[in-house]
């Protein structure tokens, strides 16, 4: 190879690593990376998605550290556990809060089987998705976008985009997508910005699809076995349809009432990102 060649070649290089490490570098590597890993342990195995879930924390510590060059105090386990506890509750909490605000508008029977199984194989598979979900967007995308146009925008592009995705979901529509973007989108980012911690927004989403799951309703439009058989009997409106609770005006409701305080304290921290002019 001649000097010239050589030259040439680690300008390329050069120009690669700059791209690689930039935000949306290393925002698509990052999604990517845990796009694979999805994919490779999807299919509903508890083990499969044990092994997925510590795979894409691997990957994104990864990418952070060697990419982006940063620490990771987000996914430090350091209080892993107490911020998981406080995501849970608020999960709990806001389905609880939705299901009682619609609560007649549904029947409700048992149903037959092993409830711990059913229980079990719940909680793993829906860790799984929450874990990785969450470390796409309100890791790599939010935190990515608010470098270029701070917290306020980046929030706005991750509620639209995370409603729009759900729009290939069995019996989903324009409503239910906007359900999603402000129910999950906006409240999940507000949870982030508010703690700065994946944990909690993990907790949160977690505990919000496995409650769902677990009534027997479906979750954002995907039926599921849990321990009991829920039927919507009212209005789509208030029931969500085909769709799940998630197209219902409750939860939209309940997850304002969360997200404008969390947005507040996020402000008084300090922890938004203020938008720049380039």
């Amino acid at each position: 190879m001649d000097a010239d060649t050589a030259a040439h070649t680690d300008r390329g290089i050069g120009r690669f690593a700059r791209i690689t490490r930039s935000p949306m570098g290393w925002m698509l590597v990052g999604i990517l990376g845990i796009g694979a890993v999805s994919a490779l342990t999807q299919g509903g195995h508890p083990v499969l998605a044990i092994v997925g879930a510590v795979a894409s924390v691997a990957v994104y510590r990864l990418v952070m550290r060697h990419l982006a060059r940063r620490a990771t105090p987000e996914i430090a386990p350091r209080r892993a556990v107490s911020h998981t506890v406080i995501g849970v509750v608020l999960g709990v909490v806001m389905i609880t809060a939705s299901v009682l605000m619609v609560f007649t508008e549904f029947s409700f029977a048992p149903v037959s089987g092993d409830v711990m199984a059913i229980v079990a194989g719940m909680v793993v598979v829906q860790l799984w998705a929450a874990v990785t979900e969450e470390l796409i967007f309100r890791g790599l995308l939010l935190q990515a976008l608010e470098r270029w146009c701070g917290s306020a925008i980046a929030l706005a592009i991750t509620a639209v985009l995370f409603g729009l995705l759900h729009l290939a979901n069995p019996g989903a529509t324009l409503w239910s997508s906007f359900a999603i973007a402000v129910e999950a989108g906006v409240l999940l980012g507000a949870a982030f910005l508010w703690r700065r911690n994946i944990w909690l927004v993990v907790g949160l989403h977690f505990a919000w699809n496995t409650c769902v799951a677990l009534l027997g309703i479906p979750v954002s439009g995907h039926e599921n076995a849990g321990v009991l058989d829920t039927q919507p009997i009212g209005p789509d409106l208030l029931t969500g349809g085909d769709f799940g609770i998630e197209a219902s005006i409750a939860p939209i409701a309940v997850s304002l009432l969360l997200a404008v305080p969390m947005l507040i304290a996020a402000r008084k921290r300090g922890n938004l990102v203020p938008w720049r002019r380039r």
